[in-house]
């Protein structure tokens, strides 16, 4: 597809929207209009639920898979899209934190994922820029050299497969970087496109539009109940839906933090001299090309920052223009859009029983930014719990794991940070009017005395809302870069409408009438 997209000043295109989402066409699919019953209910339309849907459709199980939104519009549609076991600089801490055995477990369920991709496209001939990539992290700075040092360490106690070098192939100043080889990229929408295909052929129903809320857990059999009223029973439900939809069960709000990163791509006129690359700064700059249907885009990511905090999120995607400007030169921007993913308290993501003492129902989330192959990787082993497989995996990813180093010190420094966001909202003096706000602008407003929430569109309409995020009563901050209230004490996001966009919030802002 053509980038029609009007573009600021900057170079900018005026709106976010994603190359995955715009360059393919997908299929849409009805909100479910009835009660029903199923083996599984997979809750969640991004890499974990539609591999573990399919995967289970294929074992014989009948399973419904639920989506709050459209399919792949999620965190999926809006990723890197780097196939790779080199998630950052890991390794060396894991190794310090959890020890050795379990670390190397780390890497070999990231690299079976990874080769789990690789057959599956191979098999089933599915075009989607599959490409074999060298993987890179790279530092700038002097400071930063100890830690690629001490990472390629643990590469060699690990036998990870990889090179530390000093360079690497672009107008950057690097002073160091290590290599982990045979890694891959490729078209994360195409690929799963063809797995929603393939377990539609197997007998799988898809609900678009359609939100989960609650579980009714019991023996054998749970309900699960929907925004629309209607409800699915079902042996087991999984939630793989960014942020669990039951997250208080295991108090996962208090577990984790959102964090948002940006990316751009953008068409140069030079040739790429391929590899894909992640500095290790204190901004990060994550570099790759994509190749499909006869198109050549070079994209640029970083700019993270915890989720509603921070500067103006326009100066994210400015930041990366500058810098793609600077290390690439004469190019054209040609999508700009961004992410949410969430970190736990360790670092490893949760994959597996919600609670401990139940085991009907699962969960998968705290990916870090790696959830193309993370993700993959918590589908294969969901698939093997459901369906009564030993998975020698299961015991790293438990949710219900608790390593006291770092587990336990960044519990008291998430939380506290989530109280001084509270309280800061909620002292916050607001003296602007609507009537202020301009057409394409938002702000904080006062309303009757009262914190709310303005945004007006180009024809004038305008849009008031309460800022009190529904999920635990934090102030939401206008995200000016993507044009939607964040909430920064657990990440829920909102559009200018109230609606929600990402969780745990379930229910959408209050809307005002002036």
């Amino acid at each position: 597809m053509t980038n029609e997209h009007t573009l600021s000043y900057t170079g900018l295109p005026e709106a976010p929207s994603s190359y995955w989402l715009e360059s393919t066409e997908r299929e849409t699919f009805e909100s479910l209009g009835e009660d029903i019953e199923v083996d599984v209910a997979v809750v969640g339309g991004g890499i974990t639920g539609i591999t573990l849907a399919c995967l289970l459709a294929e074992e014989g199980k009948r399973v419904a898979l639920l989506e709050a939104g459209r399919v792949l519009t999620g965190t999926t549609g809006h990723t890197t899209a780097k196939i790779t076991a080199q998630h950052d600089l890991i390794y060396d801490e894991l190794i310090h934190h959890i020890g050795a055995e379990k670390t190397r477990l780390y890497y070999e369920a990231n690299s079976e994922a990874l080769a789990f991709i690789r057959e599956r496209v191979s098999k089933h001939g599915i075009e989607c820029d599959l490409a074999s990539e060298d993987a890179y992290i790279y530092t700038t700075s002097e400071a930063n050299i100890e830690k690629i040092d001490k990472e390629w360490v643990a590469y060699q106690r690990l036998g990870i497969p990889g090179e530390r070098v000093e360079r690497i192939p672009f107008d950057i100043d690097s002073k160091a970087a290590i290599v982990m080889t045979d890694q891959a990229r490729f078209h994360p929408v195409a690929y799963l496109q063809h797995l929603v295909r393939s377990f539609v052929e197997h007998g799988g129903f898809v609900y678009e539009n359609t939100t989960a809320l609650s579980v009714d857990h019991g023996d054998p059999t749970n309900v699960l109940k929907t925004a629309n009223g209607h409800t699915v029973t079902c042996r087991k439900v999984v939630s793989c839906s960014h942020f669990p939809f039951y997250s208080v069960q295991g108090f996962y709000f208090a577990r984790m933090y959102a964090e948002r990163s940006y990316a751009l791509a953008l068409r140069m006129k030079d040739d790429y001299p391929g590899g894909m690359y992640l500095s290790c700064d204190d901004q990060p700059r994550s570099i790759r090309e994509v190749v499909y249907n006869g198109e050549k885009l070079l994209i640029v990511g970083g700019e993270k920052h915890k989720t509603g905090q921070g500067v103006c999120t326009i100066r994210h995607y400015e930041a990366l223009e500058q810098f793609a400007r600077d290390t690439f030169g004469d190019l054209e921007i040609a999508y700009r859009w961004s992410a949410q993913d969430l970190t736990t308290l360790d670092k490893i993501p949760y994959i597996g029983r919600a609670a401990q003492n139940d085991p009907h129902a699962l969960i998968a989330t705290g990916y870090r930014k790696w959830g193309m192959t993370t993700g993959t990787a918590a589908a294969l082993l969901l698939k093997d719990m459901i369906i009564g497989v030993d998975n020698r995996f299961e015991e790293l990813y438990s949710p219900s794991r608790f390593y006291a180093d770092p587990a336990f010190r960044n519990f008291l420094s998430t939380n506290t940070d989530v109280a001084m966001h509270l309280l800061a909202g909620k002292l916050e003096l607001i003296r602007r009017h609507p009537d202020s706000v301009e057409p394409g602008e938002g702000s904080v407003v006062q309303v009757n005395g009262k914190r709310a929430g303005a945004y007006r569109e180009d024809d004038g309409t305008l849009h008031l809302v309460d800022t009190t995020c529904t999920h635990m009563g934090c102030e939401v901050e206008w995200n000016e870069g993507d044009r939607t209230w964040d909430c920064p004490c657990h990440g829920s996001r909102f559009s200018y409408k109230g609606e929600v966009l990402e969780g745990p919030a379930k229910k959408p802002l209050k809307s005002y009438a002036e």
